[in-house]
């Protein structure tokens, strides 16, 4: 079951000055309606108070009279107080509703923008779902609060207020029997509030690992399908949505009994209404119009007094889910992704002298929460100033790892699963950064160049190609200013318009999520060509023809040689037959350097690289393998010191 989350099981201030005055601030371009939504509010509130009012007159004064044309008005005056009412009501729900859609829709742009520039870090340890939970969810809590949360609350105030200066300046003695119960009413309210609370952060712990369940299992259908593990996803998600439904159950129960109990205390005033003015009405002191007035006066006052109570929890939801937010809002960016005012400038400079990548003596680790160690290079460097020692560390993916690859140059990287080859492309595209080391482009530390212009001139094909639902021409573009010519030009020296041409609607042709009806090969050329299609200077290829076929590989295979030249190149290569030509190989074992050079310098050598390529040609490693003295094979010795589950690439 999905574990919860901190963040989830907060409940907040029922009012936060800190976080309203952030909220004012989306409120503020809108101020024109929520002036307009409190003023007819007021106009409402008065408009009840005038039809208590009116009955006392009507049985006072009209009545006793026999005046008919006065009752008659009365009752015209009353009809068209209700017209007004309902007016009022009409345009105040359209304005507080108005409003709350606008901030959404403010929010969530900022929410997604904001999301868009965090760090990769912050996304490797927050699932998806949470993060979908605080932009739909969350952000549907504050829509609460402007629609019926803070306006309607005023209102409430306010009508509470102006009945019971109405009731004090008629009768202060009725007004002060009809209050004695006020005290029991905020009793049942603070007994509610405190256990709808529980409820509340239940039911938000519950949703939020409802969505990062059905986020996954979505993503990952055709696994589950794979494994024929429907039946048992089915139940688990069963006991989830159960359980989500259980904390509903709860908070209605809490509301089943709060709104019998406030309705019981008000029956109660109206009692005590009712046996306070009883003598005085027989003795002549009270008029029977004044304590129909009353009874009437007495049911509204107590009807905002129960609402308050729905809005205060109203506030309370709103004040966790704004501070979710904002913590969201808060969190700092990854480093460099301002827009930079001469990108296209600095861009073209570096295409222009080419692209030459330096990593010197780089180091990294990954920290248990999915960040960076920051200090831990300083921390075992105090405590082991040995390289070796140092080294042995299992926490380091990255190990004093050096090499440079200049302009028409390609240098591959080879190595085990886990061996640090992603992790290399990782730090020079700047997804995270290293706590040893430099990586430098054209001598410059990356950490000084900003992102939008290093990214601008590096083409990356990753292995799991993502292509957005929309269409191809979108999809190869993703943005940049690129006419149809030089789409149609990158997509012809990869092969992909082949492709292209045989799809329904051609360029225009729509996509499904995650590029869904087109083959995993299609995929693969599809990005190829919108790597290339802005014309990098730096290549960098994850195993870009991992996933065709033959032919089409031998296709890619010949256009990537063309336009390799005079270009920087760095590959991952898992298909050692795809490097022979790099013009140097580097193998990592356990995020170190352990041999370098050419393919035949490599071979010659029979040494790990040796035993990776000699496993994918089918000879076991062990066909050519040099004998002993001892009459052994030397090979086979030392491939067992390979680590389990370690393959080529």
């Amino acid at each position: 079951m999905a574990a919860s989350h901190p963040e989830d099981d907060a409940v907040g201030k029922a009012y936060d000055a800190r976080l309203v005055r952030r909220l004012a601030r989306y409120v503020r371009p809108y101020r024109t309606l929520v002036a307009g939504a409190l003023s007819l509010i007021a106009v409402e509130s008065v408009m009840q108070l005038a039809g208590p009012l009116l009955t006392r007159w009507v049985i006072d004064s009209a009545l006793p009279a026999g005046d008919r044309a006065m009752v008659v008005q009365a009752a015209m005056l009353f009809v068209l107080l209700l017209v007004g009412q309902f007016a009022a009501a009409y345009c105040e729900t359209l304005m507080t509703s108005l409003l709350g859609q606008r901030v959404m829709r403010d929010l969530r742009a900022e929410i997604f923008s904001r999301l868009q520039r965090l760090p990769i870090s912050y996304f490797d340890r927050t699932p998806v779902g949470r993060l979908v939970t605080r932009v739909t969810s969350d952000v549907e809590s504050l829509n609460e609060l402007f629609t019926s949360g803070v306006v309607a609350g005023l209102g409430d105030l306010f009508t509470l207020l102006a009945i019971s200066i109405v009731m004090l300046v008629v009768e202060p003695r009725l007004a002060l029997a009809s209050f004695a119960v006020i005290p029991l009413v905020f009793i049942a309210s603070r007994v509610f509030q405190s256990r709808v609370r529980g409820a509340y952060r239940d039911i938000r712990t519950r949703l939020a690992r409802l969505n990062a369940f059905l986020q996954e299992r979505l993503a990952g259908v055709r696994i589950v399908q794979l494994f024929g593990r429907e039946a048992a996803e089915v139940a688990r998600f069963d006991a989830l949505n159960r359980a989500h439904l259980n904390a509903h159950l709860k908070s209605i129960t809490v509301y089943a009994m709060y709104f019998p109990v406030i309705e019981f205390l008000t029956t109660l005033a109206l009692a005590s209404l009712i046996v306070a003015s009883g003598v005085r009405v027989e003795s002549g002191a009270l008029t029977v119009g004044t304590v129909a007035a009353f009874l009437q006066l007495v049911r509204r006052f107590f009807q905002p007094l129960q609402d308050l109570s729905e809005k205060y929890n109203i506030l309370q939801q709103a004040m966790a889910a704004a501070e979710r937010i904002f913590g969201l809002i808060d969190t700092p960016e990854a480093p460099g992704l301002a827009p930079t005012p001469d990108r296209d400038a600095r861009v073209a400079e570096l295409r222009a002298s080419g692209v030459t990548v330096v990593f010197d003596g780089v180091w990294f680790a990954y920290s248990s929460d999915g960040g960076l160690t920051e200090d831990l290079s300083a921390r075992e460097a105090a405590a082991a100033p040995d390289r070796a020692a140092v080294a042995k560390d299992p926490r380091w993916t990255l190990k004093d790892v050096s090499f440079a690859v200049r302009p028409g140059e390609t240098v591959a990287l080879v190595g085990h699963t886990g061996a640090g080859k992603t992790t290399i492309v990782n730090l020079l595209l700047r997804f995270y950064e290293p706590q040893r080391g430099r990586i430098l482009v054209n001598g410059v530390d990356v950490r000084s160049i900003p992102v939008d212009v290093l990214r601008a001139v590096i083409g990356y094909v990753q292995q799991d190609i993502l292509l957005f639902a929309g269409d191809v021409a979108s999809n190869l573009r993703l943005g940049a200013s690129l006419d149809d010519a030089a789409l149609q030009r990158a997509a012809e020296r990869v092969g992909a318009d082949r492709i292209i041409r045989r799809l329904p609607g051609g360029w225009g042709h729509e996509l499904a999520e995650r590029g869904a009806g087109v083959s995993v090969g299609e995929r693969q050329l599809l990005a190829f060509a919108r790597a290339l299609a802005g014309d990098p200077a730096l290549l960098v290829l994850d195993e870009a023809t991992s996933a065709v076929d033959s032919e089409i590989e031998a296709v890619i295979q010949q256009a990537v040689a063309e336009l390799m030249r005079g270009r920087t190149t760095i590959a991952i290569a898992h298909r050692l037959s795809t490097i022979l030509e790099a013009d140097e190989i580097l193998v990592l074992h356990h995020g170190e350097v352990v041999e370098r050079g050419t393919h035949r310098m490599l071979l010659s050598r029979r040494g790990l690289y040796d035993r990776l390529y000699r496993l994918q040609a089918g000879d076991g490693g062990l066909g050519n393998a040099p004998q002993r003295d001892d009459g052994t094979d030397a090979d086979r010795d030392s491939a067992t010191r390979l680590p389990t589950g370690a393959t080529p690439g």
